[in-house]
């Protein structure tokens, strides 16, 4: 396991609506653009969805063993937070 991970993300509050966002991913939509247009993360949001680099422990639970599960360039599925739900882009 890496010691640090750098992941953006896209955060909704309904699940449907994170399904909605992994198809039009899927279908060739930047993640980036979206994570701009749709995030209720304001301040990731402007960066693209950019969290930075982080390393175990410095985000909630579920989040964080998603995360670092991912290989670069790789894109999750929905995962639900207390904050809502979350679809998860790693960089590095």
């Amino acid at each position: 396991m890496p010691v640090k991970i750098k992941c953006a993300h896209i955060l909704v509050e309904k699940q449907s609506e994170s399904l909605a966002i992994v198809e039009r991913i899927k279908k060739g939509e930047k993640f980036g653009r979206l994570a701009k247009e749709l995030s209720i993360d304001s301040g990731s949001a402007k960066k693209d969805g950019n969290l930075g680099y982080f390393t175990k422990g410095m985000m909630v639970k579920s989040f964080e063993q998603v995360a670092f599960k991912l290989q670069i360039g790789e894109i999750s599925e929905p995962v639900k937070t207390e904050f809502g739900y979350h679809i998860i882009k790693r960089f590095a």
